[in-house]
Protein backbone atom coordinates (compact mmCIF):
# COMPACT_ATOMS: atom_id res chain seq x y z
CA UNK A 1 0.00 0.00 0.00
CA UNK A 2 1.22 3.46 -0.98
CA UNK A 3 1.74 6.09 1.43
CA UNK A 4 0.10 9.56 -0.18
CA UNK A 5 1.48 12.89 1.39
CA UNK A 6 -2.09 13.52 3.29
CA UNK A 7 -2.29 16.71 4.77
CA UNK A 8 0.97 17.32 5.23
CA UNK A 9 1.67 18.61 2.21
CA UNK A 10 -1.03 21.30 2.33
CA UNK A 11 -0.10 22.62 5.75
CA UNK A 12 3.53 23.42 4.31
CA UNK A 13 2.28 24.78 1.17
CA UNK A 14 -0.44 26.88 3.11
CA UNK A 15 2.58 27.89 5.22
CA UNK A 16 4.83 29.35 2.50
CA UNK A 17 1.81 31.03 0.92
CA UNK A 18 1.30 32.81 4.38
CA UNK A 19 4.76 34.03 4.24
CA UNK A 20 4.28 35.12 0.65
CA UNK A 21 1.05 37.40 1.37
CA UNK A 22 1.03 40.80 0.04
CA UNK A 23 3.30 39.52 -2.95
CA UNK A 24 2.63 40.82 -6.63
CA UNK A 25 0.78 38.01 -9.08
CA UNK A 26 1.43 34.49 -8.96
CA UNK A 27 3.89 35.26 -5.95
CA UNK A 28 1.79 34.83 -3.23
CA UNK A 29 -1.29 32.24 -4.54
CA UNK A 30 0.98 29.74 -6.16
CA UNK A 31 3.10 26.97 -4.14
CA UNK A 32 6.20 27.18 -6.56
CA UNK A 33 6.57 30.91 -7.39
CA UNK A 34 5.94 31.90 -3.73
CA UNK A 35 8.53 29.46 -2.37
CA UNK A 36 10.88 30.81 -4.87
CA UNK A 37 9.93 34.41 -3.85
CA UNK A 38 10.17 33.53 0.37
CA UNK A 39 13.46 32.15 -0.40
CA UNK A 40 14.48 34.72 -2.18
CA UNK A 41 13.31 37.09 0.56
CA UNK A 42 15.03 35.36 2.95
CA UNK A 43 18.14 35.57 1.37
CA UNK A 44 17.53 39.69 1.14
CA UNK A 45 16.80 39.28 4.87
CA UNK A 46 20.33 37.67 5.97
CA UNK A 47 22.19 40.20 3.92
CA UNK A 48 20.37 43.32 5.10
CA UNK A 49 21.04 42.79 8.18
CA UNK A 50 24.32 42.33 8.48
CA UNK A 51 24.46 45.37 5.41
CA UNK A 52 22.67 47.61 8.48
CA UNK A 53 25.55 47.33 10.43
CA UNK A 54 28.25 48.48 7.91
CA UNK A 55 25.36 51.37 7.04
CA UNK A 56 24.79 52.24 10.55
CA UNK A 57 28.75 53.00 11.41
CA UNK A 58 28.79 54.65 8.04
CA UNK A 59 26.02 57.09 9.44
CA UNK A 60 28.05 57.46 12.77
CA UNK A 61 31.32 58.32 11.23
CA UNK A 62 29.51 61.26 9.08
CA UNK A 63 27.74 62.72 11.94
CA UNK A 64 31.35 62.67 13.83
CA UNK A 65 32.81 64.13 10.85
CA UNK A 66 30.43 66.89 10.61
CA UNK A 67 30.59 67.78 14.05
CA UNK A 68 34.46 67.59 14.66
CA UNK A 69 34.46 70.15 11.18
CA UNK A 70 32.72 72.69 13.53
CA UNK A 71 35.59 72.51 15.60
CA UNK A 72 38.34 72.96 13.27
CA UNK A 73 39.50 69.28 13.37
CA UNK A 74 39.10 65.99 10.74
CA UNK A 75 37.69 62.61 11.81
CA UNK A 76 40.89 60.69 11.78
CA UNK A 77 42.58 63.03 13.96
CA UNK A 78 39.89 63.63 16.35
CA UNK A 79 39.64 59.48 16.45
CA UNK A 80 43.50 58.80 17.11
CA UNK A 81 43.34 61.43 19.61
CA UNK A 82 40.60 59.31 21.39
CA UNK A 83 42.83 56.55 21.21
CA UNK A 84 45.89 58.55 22.55
CA UNK A 85 44.03 60.09 25.31
CA UNK A 86 42.54 56.00 26.26
CA UNK A 87 38.92 57.86 25.79
CA UNK A 88 36.73 54.59 25.01
CA UNK A 89 33.75 55.83 23.42
CA UNK A 90 32.44 54.16 20.98
CA UNK A 91 31.14 55.72 17.48
CA UNK A 92 27.45 55.54 17.99
CA UNK A 93 27.78 57.56 21.30
CA UNK A 94 29.86 59.97 19.86
CA UNK A 95 27.08 60.26 17.27
CA UNK A 96 24.61 60.61 19.77
CA UNK A 97 26.50 63.04 21.91
CA UNK A 98 27.04 65.40 18.71
CA UNK A 99 23.32 65.19 17.47
CA UNK A 100 21.76 65.14 20.76
CA UNK A 101 24.31 67.51 23.65
CA UNK A 102 26.70 69.37 21.06
CA UNK A 103 27.68 70.60 24.55
CA UNK A 104 29.29 67.56 26.19
CA UNK A 105 30.90 66.75 22.70
CA UNK A 106 32.71 69.85 22.53
CA UNK A 107 34.13 69.18 25.71
CA UNK A 108 34.94 65.45 24.80
CA UNK A 109 36.66 67.47 21.61
CA UNK A 110 38.33 69.96 23.84
CA UNK A 111 39.68 67.11 25.83
CA UNK A 112 41.62 65.15 23.29
CA UNK A 113 42.47 68.28 21.81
Amino acid sequence: MRVTTGYIRSRRHKKIRKLAKGYRGMRSSTFKKANEAVMKAGQHAYIDRKKKKRDFRALWITRINAAVAGHGMNYSRFIKALKDKKVELDRKALSELAVNDPKVFEAVVKAVA
